[in-house]
């Protein structure tokens, strides 16, 4: 059985630990400024978005979001394994775009936004400690299209120093383990009473999440596999048509499937099954239309 992490254990290039860090600002600031290569006066990090549980994505999110004075909006977050990063990106783009609209900013409002992702591994298998992905335009790539996106990869796999700065690699091998980097940022969060205490909630909320998906899926599982019963029986008397199937196949209810299972075995045909189960001489089921609400 794997050993439960504790903060202890962690280092920079696990998720939380990286999001606790770059929640101070002066951290975060820095990090920016080494990342792209231009100076930033001030940087302010949204804490009600870092390190924290949202139902909505389905799981925990640890991205750092931030913003500097001039409005630019960046989201940076950890990868230590390749999971579609350029259509990621393109998610979290559309995430904070939306986000701002909604807040009555117009199309012309909307501010610069950078995706950053920092990856413990070669994204694009060149060798490049940064990949800076705009978008261009195909028939003349000298035309940039200036929509205000950007989407950084780092790498601690890059090999080409002579072509971004020093500390930046510097930063990306200390994420590596390859050289020691600065340690105070990271003693401070795992002398913290408050941040073991959220990665403690965080990891249980995982815990939860990863029991009630295994749940979740042996449900699916069982109901599949009892939709399908009822098609066997089916068909031992008989053609099934591919809307009964479809139909069946469908139902997302464990109680009507098992009602539909004890039909089939008492029916002589697959008509005879539709005729009880749908139009109500023995059971009331209501059709997929028939269950979604008005308008739909």
């Amino acid at each position: 059985m794997r050993k439960r992490k504790t903060l202890e254990d962690l280092t920079i290039k696990d998720n939380f630990m990286f999001a606790a860090v770059m929640m101070d600002p002066e951290n975060c600031r820095r990090f920016l400024e080494l990342a792209l290569e231009i100076p930033l006066e001030r940087v302010e990090v949204a804490y009600e978005k870092s390190i924290v549980y949202h139902p909505e994505y389905k799981g925990v999110r640890l991205d750092v979001f931030a913003r500097d004075g001039q409005n630019t909006h960046y989201n940076v977050e950890m990868q230590v394994a390749r999971d579609a990063l350029e259509r990621r990106s393109r998610y979290y783009h559309s995430q904070m775009d939306m986000e701002l609209l909604l807040k009555g900013i117009s199309y012309e409002e909307l501010p610069d936004a950078y995706v950053i992702f920092i990856c413990d591994f070669d994204p694009l298998g060149t060798r490049k400690y940064r990949y800076t992905m705009e978008q261009v335009c195909r028939e003349d790539p000298e035309t940039a299209c200036q929509d205000g996106s950007h989407t950084i990869f780092l790498s601690t796999c890059g090999e080409n120093e002579d072509q971004v700065p020093e500390a930046l690699v510097a930063f990306l091998k200390y994420v590596k383990g390859v050289w020691a980097g600065p340690e105070d940022s990271v003693r401070q969060v795992k002398a913290s009473r408050e941040m073991e205490e959220r990665f403690m909630v965080l990891q249980e909320m995982m815990k939860q999440e990863r029991r009630e998906g295994l749940e979740e899926g042996i449900s699916i599982g069982k109901i599949q596999g009892k939709a399908e019963s009822v098609l066997n029986l089916l068909e031992e008397s008989g053609p099934v048509s591919e809307m009964l199937r479809a139909r069946i196949l469908a139902e997302t209810d464990l109680t009507v499937i098992r009602s539909w299972l004890r039909l089939a075995s008492v029916c002589d045909s697959a008509e005879q099954f539709t005729q009880k189960a749908f139009q109500g001489q023995e059971l009331t089921v209501q059709t997929t239309a028939e269950r979604l609400p008005e308008g739909i």
